[in-house]
């Protein structure tokens, strides 16, 4: 990390499941080192629906990984990822053997993957998963099945039909919905999704998004929900963290995210997403390109990027301060870009 670079301090919540903390990934490459997530600190609260947004390749899946304490070799995650369960003490997940993470993952901790159609081996029934799952945490079979059909009605899938196929006989929309059943069937207290509308159509992203509302009372969930769609998120969330250079750049409740957001990145963000009311020619575009992660920048990662930089942003890394109500952002001027940038994108578009 660069000397300029400072650890940004989580944004605190009354009642965490989760507390992340410095938490870094790095991977040693021949032109140097890759920092796939830098110094990031978050708090995710009990009973929220946290939204995590960036374009692609700002880290938001290295931070899913990062919760699980799933990075894949050659990877090195370094930090603190805290798990509070509902009854018991604390949990140090990133302390945790392979044999104590099994009993995390899944149980406690579910994560739904990115793209339905590599969510099921296509040589097994959907059963077969459910199956294997509950077999592998030692769960009780006839407890557990009568769970997963109850799981396939609630997300609107017939559980016998669905049981008895295998993934290439059902639609992009059964997969992820059968997905998110099988995440839910060891009755986890947290579920991290990543990117899990990304391959469907609209209508059937905004079904899933009412969906995972539905189900977030029903059990009682907390939800990670990784998206790069914004637009998407916000009919969802309770809160919004955007990532940018892979680290959080701004957190707060996603109507203040929406109305009032202080970060430029994010402000640029919402003026891509296509709305009713603003034309085409209106729409905004982010130029340049994302950080690169052997050579993340100095100072403010966006600052390459950003039509407000000067000299304190090149070389200041901004901490992630209060900007407003539970509402927190990683800028030296956040007043500068309420006023420079003003907002295309309005509820309800």
């Amino acid at each position: 990390m660069s000397q300029q670079r400072q650890q940004h301090g989580a944004v605190g919540i009354d009642d965490p499941i989760l507390e992340i903390r410095d938490a870094s990934v790095t991977f040693d490459m021949a032109r140097g080192t890759s920092r796939v997530l830098d110094n990031l600190s978050l708090d995710i609260a009990r009973d929220e629906i946290i939204g995590v947004v960036g374009e692609s390749g700002s880290g938001k899946t290295m931070l899913a990984s990062a919760i699980l304490d799933s990075v894949d070799d050659p990877g090195y995650l370094e930090g603190e990822v805290t798990y509070h369960p509902e009854d018991g003490d604390p949990v140090d997940v990133l302390s945790l053997s392979e044999e104590e993470l099994k009993g995390i993952r899944w149980e406690e901790i579910a994560f739904v993957v990115q793209g339905a159609q590599s969510g099921f081996n296509p040589t097994m029934k959907i059963k077969d998963h459910f199956v294997e799952t509950l077999r592998t945490h030692d769960a009780d079979l006839q407890e557990g099945m009568e769970r997963a059909h109850q799981l396939l009605e609630d997300v609107y899938l017939e559980p016998t039909q669905i049981l008895e196929s295998y993934g290439h006989q059902l639609s992009g929309g059964q997969k992820q919905r059968a997905l998110i059943a099988l995440g839910l069937v060891l009755e986890p207290e947290v579920v991290v999704m990543d990117e899990p509308t990304s391959a469907l159509d609209l209508l059937m992203q905004r079904s899933i998004v009412s969906l995972l509302a539905d189900l977030k009372e029903e059990y009682a969930l907390t939800i990670v929900f990784i998206t790069h769609d914004l637009a998407l998120v916000t009919d969802l969330a309770d809160r919004i963290a955007v990532m940018y250079g892979f680290e959080v750049v701004e957190v707060g409740p996603s109507e203040t995210i929406l109305a009032d957001s202080g970060h430029p990145y994010t402000r640029k963000l919402l003026n891509t997403v296509p709305t009713i009311s603003a034309d085409e020619a209106d729409m905004d575009i982010i130029e340049g390109s994302a950080p690169d992660p052997v050579n993340v920048p100095s100072g403010c990662t966006f600052h390459p990027r950003c039509p407000l930089a000067d000299d304190q942003c090149v070389n200041i890394d901004p901490p992630l301060g209060k900007v407003g109500d539970d509402h927190h952002a990683a800028c030296h001027y956040p007043e500068e870009a309420r006023e420079a940038l003003p907002l295309s994108y309005t509820e309800g578009d």
